[in-house]
């Protein structure tokens, strides 16, 4: 169990994290995940003592989310960090990212993830307690995937900054292309060579500062050290490039039909890569759905304006 330190910026209710890890054998990757239990701020536990668990708090709803490409769980823990008390968070490593171990058999795309995320829900008890599951961008798609194959283990889907235009179509054609060619070399490249042209510093960088809308400068030291220390924990060069081609062959939307159930769709005022307007067409498409639009953000919700993104999902959970 870790404390770890959320991102700045302004919220009601920001607490100081202590998630417990555990891992469990699900499609042949050893996938590590993380729990984490609020509570209000004057209900918090003493940090030597366990926290106790009551039968009200038992009938909340367990929150599972998922992080997007070349993410991992600490990518989420901001929004974490600033829901309302009595929440249960799971956020999983995807497998072959973070602390995860690959999976076998199986290829890491969309379907391949959604199984994935599938078998975690049941083995967090899905089966008898639906979840709320949130994806963040690649993750809305996994997140969508995992509602269409198992539509009883949810009840609830939040979708913050979900891919709804495809990325090999429209205005992004040329830079997807480029960047799947740069996927693809870094593939093509001896192994080593290979992960030092993806992992390099200095594109690392440069994307994330690509995203960055913001102009406080704590915030962007944040994103961009948060950007170096995770962005390139993924198991091997031919795995991010099969996540990364996944991850423009497909929309939210290919999934709409069977999103019937209550959704909230958190978008970014100038997101580039899930642009606004695909958001509204998304919308448009769902029958039972909501849209949250955050001004002065693009795709980086989770990190530049999380207390906005968890005052969302806590009223649209029944708690303002």
């Amino acid at each position: 169990m870790s404390s770890r330190t959320p991102a700045p910026g302004t919220a009601a209710h920001e607490q100081e994290l202590r998630p417990e890890s555990q891992v469990v054998r699900i499609q042949g990757s050893g996938l590590h995940f993380w729990t984490y239990r609020s509570s209000a701020p004057d209900e918090a536990p003493e940090a030597s003592e366990p926290p106790e668990t009551s039968a009200d708090e038992e009938a909340d709803r367990l929150i599972v989310m998922v992080h997007g490409l070349r993410g991992t769980h600490h990518g989420l823990e901001p929004i974490v960090a600033r829901l309302g008390g009595g929440r249960t968070v799971v956020v999983p490593d995807l497998p072959g990212f973070g602390d995860s171990g690959p999976m076998t058999g199986r290829a890491h795309d969309v379907p391949g993830y959604a199984d994935a995320i599938i078998e975690l829900i049941e083995h967090l008890g899905g089966r008898d307690r639906p979840v709320v599951l949130l994806g963040h961008s690649f993750g809305s798609m996994v997140a969508a995937h995992v509602v269409s194959r198992g539509p009883e283990l949810v009840e609830r889907l939040v979708l913050v900054n979900p891919i709804s235009t495809p990325a090999l179509r429209g205005p992004r054609v040329v830079l997807s292309r480029l960047t799947s060619l740069y996927y693809a070399l870094g593939t093509a490249l001896p192994s080593r060579l290979g992960r030092a042209l993806l992992a390099n510093r200095l594109v690392v960088w440069g994307t994330g500062l690509a995203m960055l809308r913001t102009r406080d400068p704590e915030v962007r030291r944040f994103v961009h050290d948060s950007h170096q220390r995770h962005f390139s924990r993924f198991h091997s060069p031919a795995l991010l490039a099969e996540t990364y081609e996944a991850s423009v062959t497909g929309t939210v939307a290919d999934h709409s039909a069977s999103l019937t159930l209550p959704t909230l769709l958190i978008a970014g005022e100038s997101d580039d890569i899930a642009p606004l307007a695909g958001q509204r067409e998304l919308l448009a498409g769902l029958p039972d759905a909501e849209l949250v639009v955050i001004p002065g953000v693009g795709h980086l919700v989770h990190y530049e304006t999380p207390a906005a993104a968890a005052h969302a999902i806590d009223r649209f959970l029944g708690e303002s």
